[in-house]
C-alpha cells in the first residue's frame, strides 16, 4: 500500500466542513485544516492537501497532492466510477454502522404496506371511512440481497417480527443465526420468486450494476422491492412495467440512478411507490470525525486500517 505519511494538511469537502474541522482540530491540534462544500473545492485546495475527507469527488480533474481519501459514507462508488481514483491514493471509508438506521427504514416501509398506512391517510384527508383487511408482517418472507453489516441488521429486525429471512450475497455467506437460508447472487431470480419483501442493501460495483433487471423482476410474484443500497443496482426504467405486470405490488426506494430523482419520473405519481431522498442511512458528524481519526491513528502506528477499500471488490 502506498505511504500516506506524513499527514499535516487535511481538506474537508463536506457541507458541515466548519463543524467537522473544529471537531478534528480539538483532538488533533497539530493538523492544519481547510474546508468547503465539495462542489467549491478548487485545484489549489487539492494541491495544498495531504488528505481529503468527503463523500463525493470534487469537480476538478485531478486530486493534486492528496495521498489519502477518507470517504464519509459506506458506499465509495463515487470514488471508483465512472473514473477510478488513482491507485497511488489510498481510499478508506467510514467505519460507522448504518445497519440499525437502514433496518428501521426498511421495517417502517414494510409495516406501512401491510397496514395500509398510505391509503388510510389518503382516505382520512378525504373524510372517507374505508374499512378493510389489514395484514401482518409475521409469517411473510424477506429476501435480503447483501448480507454484510447492513443486510444482517435488516434481517435481524425482520426475523424478530416473525419473518422468514433469506440472504443473498456474492459468496453465499452470512450470519446463519439471522438468515434461514443463504444463496449466491447467481441464484437471485430463483430466490426472489417467492419473496414478499425483496430488500437491497448492496454496494454499487461492476458486478452489481443492473443486477435487478428483467430476469429478476419478472420472476417476482407480487413482491415489494426495497432499495437502500444504490439506485443503479436496479434497472429503474423497468419498475413501472414491473408494477403494472404485478411482478411487484409496490416499491420503497431511497436511492435512484439519478439523484435527485427527476420530476419527470413516473415513480413520483405511482401510489404503489414510496420515495425517500437517500436518507435511509445517514452519516453522523461524530461518526465521520471518529472514522477519520481512527484511520489516521492506525496509519501513524504503521498499521493498515480495516477500512481500506478493496479496489477490486469495490468496497
Amino acid at each position: 500500500m502506498p505511504s500516506i505519511l506524513p499527514v499535516r494538511h487535511v481538506l474537508v469537502g463536506q457541507n458541515a466542513h466548519v463543524a467537522m474541522s473544529a471537531m478534528i482540530a480539538a483532538k488533533r491540534p497539530d493538523l492544519e485544516l481547510r474546508g468547503n462544500v465539495f462542489t467549491d473545492i478548487t485545484a489549489q485546495d487539492l494541491d495544498w492537501a495531504d488528505a481529503y475527507i468527503g463523500f463525493k469527488r470534487p469537480p476538478v480533474p485531478a486530486m493534486g497532492s492528496v495521498r489519502w481519501v477518507q470517504c464519509t459514507g459506506a458506499g465509495v462508488d463515487s470514488w471508483l466510477q465512472p473514473v477510478e481514483l488513482p491507485r497511488n491514493i489510498v481510499l478508506t471509508r467510514t467505519p460507522e454502522s448504518f445497519g440499525p438506521m437502514i433496518a428501521e427504514w426498511a421495517l417502517s416501509r414494510a409495516l406501512a404496506f401491510v397496514t395500509g398506512i398510505v391509503p388510510l391517510a389518503a382516505a382520512q384527508r378525504e373524510h372517507r371511512w374505508t374499512p378493510g383487511d389489514v395484514g401482518m408482517l409475521r409469517g411473510s418472507h424477506a429476501v435480503v440481497v447483501g448480507t454484510g453489516d447492513v443486510g444482517t441488521q435488516v434481517g435481524r429486525l425482520f426475523a424478530a417480527l416473525g419473518c422468514r429471512v433469506s440472504g443473498v450475497s456474492r459468496t453465499g455467506r452470512g450470519d446463519s443465526e439471522v438468515f434461514s437460508s443463504l444463496h449466491v447472487t447467481a441464484e437471485l431470480a430463483t430466490v426472489a420468486a417467492p419473496a414478499d419483501w425483496l430488500i437491497l442493501t448492496l454496494p454499487l460495483t461492476p458486478d452489481t450494476r443492473g443486477l435487478v433487471g428483467l430476469a429478476v423482476l419478472s420472476a417476482c410474484r407480487s413482491a415489494v422491492l426495497m432499495n437502500a443500497g444504490r439506485g443503479a443496482v436496479v434497472d429503474e426504467a423497468l419498475l413501472p412495467r414491473a408494477l403494472e405486470q404485478g411482478w411487484l405490488r409496490g416499491a420503497a426506494l431511497d436511492v435512484f440512478e439519478v439523484e435527485p430523482l427527476p420530476a419527470s419520473s413516473p415513480l413520483w405519481d405511482d401510489a404503489r411507490v414510496m420515495i425517500s431522498p437517500h436518507v435511509s442511512g445517514l452519516t453522523t458528524l461524530q461518526g465521520a470525525v471518529d472514522g477519520f481519526l481512527e484511520c489516521l491513528a492506525q496509519f501513524e502506528r504503521g498499521e493498515t486500517p480495516r477500512w481500506v477499500v478493496d479496489r477490486d471488490r469495490g468496497y
